[in-house]
C-alpha cells in the first residue's frame, strides 16, 4: 500500500473510533518556560496503552487476511509496540505472540501479559530479540508485525497528524521524536498535505542518531543507556527514509542531560508524566532555543510509559541539581547531645531533614569523633549556604557533597 494522504485519510475511517482521539492543549506554561511564542501538545500518552503505537498496530492488525487473524501475529519490541499490538490483538480476538528481551523491566512485561499475549523473554538486546521473532514467525506461520518498517503501520501513525492538524494547521513548527521513523512519516505526509509551510523537524537522542546519520550519510554510531529508549534504534526503516527525506526539514540531537530536564519539567511544570522519547521534543526546544524562539511549535508527547523507578530517579536528581536536596558531611563529638545541637540548627534555618547516616567506623577521624551525613531539604542553592555557614559558625566543620558543587567556598 502506498503511503499518501488519502490512505491515512481511509485509516482514520477504520481505527478512529476505536482509539482515543487524544486532545491537543495550549501549554502556556512551556511557552514561558521556553521563551517560545506559543506552544501546542498533543497528548498520546493519553492512549489507551499510553502511547501512539496503538494507531499503527491497530490499522495493520485490522487489515490482516483472515487466516493472519486465525494463526495470529508476532511481533519484537521492549516496551510501546508491543502493548499495543496485544490490546488491539486482544480486542480483535487475534493471538498474539511477544518477543522482549530478557532485560525489560517487570512492569512492561506484567503489562503486555495482562493483555493476554504470550510474552517470550529472548536475547540480550532488541536485535536479538528480533531474530528469534523472525525465527518464530517462519516456524509458526505467524504474521510479523514490525514496530515501524511497515506501510500500514505508517499510515495509522498518520492519523496523529490528522487529528493535530484539525486542531491548529497554522503551526510555524512541528517537532516529532524519531526513531526508526514510523510516527514522522505518517505525521510529515499529513501535514505537509495540509499546509507545505509547516516546518517539520525531528529529534533523536545523541547516543542513538540512526536517521540523522543515514539522512546526512554519517557512519552509524548508535548505542548506549538513554532514557528515550521508546526513539533507541540502531537502523530507521527502509519505508522511511525516503519520506523523512523529502519532507523533515531538519533533525536536532538531544544529549541524556536534556531529555532528563524535559522528563522533569513535564511532570513538575505541565503536570504530566512523559516517558523519555515522549519529552524529546521540549528538549529539543531546550537545546535550540533560537530555531524556536517567536514561533508556534507544536509538540508531539509520543508516550507516558515512563519506569516509575526511572521517574524518581530523574525528580530526585532534579532535585539535586536545582539545590533543592543536599547531602550535608558534618563532624561531630560524638558524644550525647550533640546530634540534637545540629538537628536545631538545620532546623532553625529551614532546612528539613530527610535522612541522617553516622560514619563511625569507616572514617580517618579521631576514635572520639564521628561524620554525621544528613540529607536535606532546601529551598535553593543559597539556602544550602545558608545552612552550611550557620553549622560552621557554631564550631562544626561542614562540607557539601553532592554531584556538583554548592558551596560557596569551595
Amino acid at each position: 500500500m502506498d503511503i499518501t494522504f488519502s490512505a491515512i485519510e481511509q485509516a482514520e475511517a477504520l481505527i478512529g473510533n476505536k482509539i482515543v482521539k487524544t486532545p491537543v492543549i495550549a501549554s502556556p506554561i512551556l511557552s514561558q518556560l521556553t521563551g517560545t511564542a506559543e506552544i501546542f501538545i498533543k497528548l498520546e500518552n493519553q492512549q489507551y496503552t499510553g502511547s501512539f503505537k496503538d494507531r499503527g498496530a491497530l490499522n495493520k492488525l485490522i487489515r490482516l487476511t483472515q487466516k493472519g487473524k486465525i494463526t495470529g501475529v508476532i511481533a519484537m519490541s521492549a516496551g510501546n509496540h508491543a502493548q499495543g499490538v496485544a490490546c488491539y490483538a486482544q480486542k480483535l480476538n487475534i493471538p498474539a505472540t511477544i518477543v522482549m528481551p530478557e532485560g525489560t523491566p517487570f512492569n512492561k512485561v506484567e503489562r503486555t501479559k495482562t493483555f493476554g499475549a504470550r510474552v517470550i523473554l529472548k536475547g540480550e538486546s532488541i536485535d536479538q530479540a528480533a531474530a528469534y521473532a523472525h525465527e518464530l514467525a517462519q516456524k509458526e506461520d505467524l504474521v510479523f508485525i514490525h514496530p515501524y518498517d511497515d506501510p500500514d503501520i505508517i499510515i495509522g501513525q498518520g492519523t496523529l497528524g490528522l487529528e493535530f492538524m484539525k486542531s491548529y494547521s497554522d503551526l510555524d513548527i512541528l517537532v516529532v521524536p524519531i526513531g526508526g521513523g514510523g510516527l514522522i512519516s505518517g505525521v510529515a505526509t499529513v501535514v505537509k498535505a495540509i499546509n507545505p509551510k509547516i516546518k517539520i523537524i525531528g529529534v533523536e537522542a545523541t547516543l542513538f542518531p540512526s536517521m540523522h546519520h543515514k539522512i546526512n550519510n554519517l557512519p552509524p554510531s548508535s548505542g548506549g543507556q538513554t532514557i528515550a529508549e521508546g526513539i533507541a534504534v540502531k537502523s530507521p526503516g527502509e519505508w522511511t527514509i525516503p519520506i523523512v527525506k523529502k519532507y523533515v526539514e531538519e533533525i536536532l540531537l538531544v544529549d541524556e542531560a536534556i531529555l532528563e530536564r524535559a522528563v522533569e519539567i513535564m511532570a513538575l511544570n505541565q503536570k504530566m508524566v512523559t516517558e523519555g522519547a515522549g519529552a524529546a521534543g521540549l528538549a529539543a526546544i531546550l537545546a535550540f532555543p533560537n530555531i524556536f524562539k517567536n514561533k508556534r511549535v507544536g509538540l508531539i508527547i509520543s508516550g507516558g510509559n515512563i519506569d516509575p523507578r526511572v521517574l524518581s530517579q530523574v525528580l530526585m536528581r532534579g532535585m539535586l541539581k536545582d539545590g533543592r536536596m543536599v547531602t550535608l558531611r558534618i563532624e561531630i563529638n560524638d558524644q550525647p547531645g550533640v546530634l540534637a545541637k545540629v538537628s536545631g540548627l538545620i532546623g532553625a534555618q529551614g532546612g528539613n531533614i530527610i535522612e541522617i547516616h553516622h560514619q563511625r567506623m569507616f572514617s580517618d577521624l579521631a576514635v572520639k569523633l564521628a561524620d554525621v551525613d544528613a540529607v536535606i531539604e532546601t529551598r535553593n542553592i543559597t539556602h544550602i549556604n545558608e545552612i552550611a555557614d550557620s553549622l560552621r559558625q557554631a564550631g562544626f566543620a561542614t562540607r557539601i557533597l553532592s554531584s556538583r558543587s554548592y558551596d560557596k567556598t569551595s
